[in-house]
């Protein structure tokens, strides 16, 4: 979806639209969520849209889609994987695992997973099915979200501010994200195989 549909969507539905794209993003419909946020601070710096409804729809969107995501996981996600699991290779050893290291290092996934594209759509879901807390979930779903919007629409208004950004290169910053995100996959794989080997 391009940035001249976006805006269209924006100018016609008004900030609902944020909270939709934002909330089908994290349930893991594909929607352009860095660079909506991006967008969002671009046009807040043009004042074309206020920044308090922004950042409020923001974050309605994505702890709305957080919540939907771990209550899908809590109440759907065994009976799905037990029924559906063997076909893509998840038996009961495997999902034991992947409890396991959820249950390690689960705080930090729900927290700062926000920036890793694939992570923040299945965290919640996986939070939901290993049964973490409610609580501790809502408030480090809540921060992170916040800690993950706030850079990118700050981003946006600085560069709005201070540069004519042509709108139709914005979607560009999401895709140079997942980039930056496939190559530190890659390089922490090549570190591995590098570890291994010399032992």
């Amino acid at each position: 979806m391009d940035t001249n549909t976006i805006l269209m969507y924006i100018h016609a539905y008004g900030y609902m639209i944020i909270f939709l794209f934002l909330f089908f993003g994290i349930i893991g419909i594909p929607a352009p969520e860095e660079s909506l946020l991006f967008l969002l601070g671009v046009l807040i710096a043009h004042q074309q849209l206020a920044w308090e409804y922004c950042l409020l729809a923001g974050l309605l969107g994505v702890n709305v889609g957080m919540l939907s995501a771990y209550g899908a996981g809590f109440f759907l996600g065994h009976p799905f994987i037990n029924k559906y699991g063997k076909y893509v290779g998840i038996n009961k050893d495997r999902w034991r695992k992947a409890e396991e290291t959820f249950r390690k290092y689960g705080r930090w996934t729900v927290l700062f997973g926000y920036y890793l594209p694939g992570i923040r759509q299945i965290s919640p879901y996986i939070a939901g099915m290993t049964n973490f807390p409610f609580v501790p979930f809502l408030l480090l779903s809540c921060t992170g979200s916040l800690l993950w919007t706030l850079p990118f629409v700050l981003l946006g208004a600085f560069f709005g501010e201070r540069f004519n950004i042509s709108l139709s290169y914005i979607p560009l910053v999401g895709l140079g994200l997942f980039g930056f995100f496939i190559l530190g996959v890659w390089l922490n794989q090549m570190m591995r195989k590098k570890q291994y080997g010399n032992r």
